[in-house]
């Protein structure tokens, strides 16, 4: 089945997205599946899409994958590349669209290494080099966590203002990406500061799970979002540790993972009541396929479902979801701490 998605229904996809006029790939669809080609371009989406067709074109050979892994990076160099080597958000030209998200350069870095693996000699070989430099504006230097974006990074953090994890983990994924496809020993002591956020910063030490967020201070929040956790990261956090491990870090980080999956089995998986697992996932249908890799490994011989709500394209009027067609299931849940376990957070 995973054959026949990269090779068949990528391509299809690929012919409906990819903009041969302004660049790019549309990054949503009407109401009728149909591209919305003039709304602004991102450089979340494009890197994204550069990054997972790139990785599809290695593990396949395909090259229309590649083709298009290529068409999106044309865009977010183009388009979006800023002279210091960071990457703005999206075109519009508001404030919001030049910012520059920690987020979104991890995922640039993801591109940018997959496509040089893809099609060597393809990328200027500076870029690499400059995006991380930029990347390390982004640092702050006391605990080597990423700031939000470049604002937080230059004025520091505002009353109110708080730090999620997602940053630092994608970044992580990024850098083990690379040190994967470069060999270059640089990337995984690179990692390792990633790594060592975790158990200083994001874990919380009674059980074991990720925080969503924390404050500014790289403290523990207190109320709703200090108390947020979602499984799908805890699944993610964990393939990621178990991959630093695997590339030569220390091989100790398996037993934060271990911790981190024990609470997502534990909190967020409900029965679909026909004898299969379901992940909670929350808002975003993605969080829970990164649970597959641990899931399969652990459950061999029980099935596990994801529940993915309808979300891959935003919808033209009102912002809503279609409703589900037959044999879909909306996701409703977001994992979060029973009260017992909030208290442990430090507030």
């Amino acid at each position: 089945m995973a054959a026949t998605f990269a090779t068949q229904f990528v391509p299809r996809w690929l012919a409906r997205v990819a903009d041969t006029d302004r660049g790019g790939m549309a990054e949503s669809l009407d109401m009728r599946g149909r591209p919305k080609m003039d709304e602004p371009r991102t450089s979340l989406a494009q890197a994204r899409c550069a990054f997972a067709l790139a990785h599809l074109y290695l593990k396949t050979g395909d090259t229309r994958l590649c083709d298009g892994a290529i068409h999106a990076w044309q865009f977010l160099e183009t388009h979006l590349r800023d002279g210091d080597g960071g990457y703005r958000a999206s075109t519009m030209p508001s404030a919001e669209g030049r910012a520059r998200r920690s987020y979104d350069q991890s995922f640039v870095l993801l591109a940018l290494v997959t496509i040089s693996k893809a099609a060597p000699g393809l990328v200027p070989p500076d870029r690499v080099p400059a995006l991380w430099d930029f990347i390390e504006t982004l640092t702050e230097p006391a605990t080597g966590a990423l700031w939000e974006h470049d604002g937080m990074a230059n004025a520091g953090a505002g009353a109110g203002d708080k730090r999620g994890q997602n940053p630092q983990m994608h970044m992580l994924e990024a850098t083990l990406q690379a040190a994967e496809l470069t060999g270059d020993p640089c990337w995984l002591a690179r990692a390792e500061r990633y790594v060592a956020l975790a158990p200083s910063y994001l874990i919380d030490p009674v059980t074991g799970a990720l925080r969503e967020w924390v404050g500014a201070d790289l403290k523990p929040l207190c109320g709703p979002e200090g108390g947020r956790r979602e499984p799908g990261h805890q699944f993610e956090w964990a393939w990621l540790l178990h991959r630093f491990a695997d590339l030569g870090g220390d091989p100790g980080v398996r037993d934060l993972a271990e911790r981190m999956v024990v609470f997502a089995e534990t909190h967020g998986l409900s029965s679909t009541g026909d004898g299969r697992r379901a992940c909670r996932c929350a808002r975003r249908g993605w969080h829970c396929h990164r649970a597959h890799p641990l899931a399969l490994a652990r459950h061999r011989g029980r099935e596990i479902l994801c529940l993915a709500a309808p979300c891959a394209a935003r919808q033209s009027r009102g912002g809503g979801r279609p409703p589900p067609r037959a044999g879909r299931v909306l996701t409703l849940f977001r994992v979060r701490e029973p009260a017992r376990l909030a208290q442990s957070t430090g507030c």
